[in-house]
């Protein structure tokens, strides 16, 4: 069930049997030569709607307005301080929580997000102790089931920006983009991806100049229709397993 397609009646009825809501989070901005700009927004509300049509779920609006600053020399992409979006998320794990939801369960789609969420969640558990809810950040690729797929599809052409992975996700539920750029970008080393973990970028002049078709080690036509609608599958299977233990465990 989506929040936003169902009546307050659905809604108290619903919180009378689960306390519990998936909050999805993704990005507006570029994924590259055939990667959409809604991709990591796409990428968790596909999962999450899948989740829910295997389990009892409630699934909040996609929260899409984060930021993004490092690809803004690229046309398409919208991108907020980070202050405003913590600001804004914790609001609407605020309201979420006075409308009686205990536990929410945040699906992360965009490495950005991390660490303005996780300084939300602790200035909400600062300011309300042990009457805060429940807050669990998960980004959809760190499921151990989907990291293996990825692993084992894409090993380390899987990259870290304009993923096949994600790209294969949106060619199974969105459509596909043709493309003639079929070469592979430059390989990223260890150290390159241990740095830059959570999207952590320099000025986007400067990350245009380094990644100029927007992939960054990312090797995007090796993505697949197939492809997607196995992670799909592994990542909605691992969300509704993972959040109906979490909601039902006791503390």
């Amino acid at each position: 069930m989506k929040l936003e397609t169902a009546t307050s009646r659905e809604v108290a009825d619903y919180l009378e049997e689960c306390s519990g809501i998936v909050l999805p989070t993704g990005s507006l901005e570029q994924h590259g030569p055939i990667g959409l700009i809604g991709t990591d927004a796409l990428c968790v509300t596909t999962i999450s709607e899948r989740a829910a049509t295997q389990s009892t779920m409630l699934i909040a609006p996609t929260l899409c307005y984060t930021p993004a600053q490092f690809n803004m020399n690229f046309a398409g992409t919208v991108s907020v301080t980070a202050r405003a979006f913590a600001q804004l998320f914790e609001d609407i794990l605020r309201s979420l929580h006075k409308q009686g939801f205990k536990f929410i369960y945040v699906l992360n789609g965009h490495g950005a997000n991390l660490a303005p969420m996780r300084s939300a969640v602790h200035d909400l558990y600062l300011d309300l102790d042990d009457r805060a809810p429940k807050v669990k950040l998960r980004s959809w690729w760190d499921y151990p089931t989907v990291n293996a797929l990825r692993n084992e599809l894409y090993g380390e052409w899987e990259g870290m920006h304009g993923t096949p992975s994600e790209v294969a996700i949106t060619q199974a539920s969105v459509r596909v983009v043709d493309s003639s750029n079929h070469q592979p970008p430059t390989l990223l080393s260890k150290e390159f991806i241990r740095d830059h973990a959570g999207d952590f970028h320099g000025p986007a002049s400067e990350h245009a100049l380094d990644f100029p078709d927007g992939r960054v080690g990312s090797h995007s036509e090796l993505a697949t229709i197939e492809h997607g609608e196995a992670l799909i599958a592994a990542a909605a299977s691992a969300l509704k397993g993972e959040f109906t233990s979490w909601i039902s465990s006791p503390g």
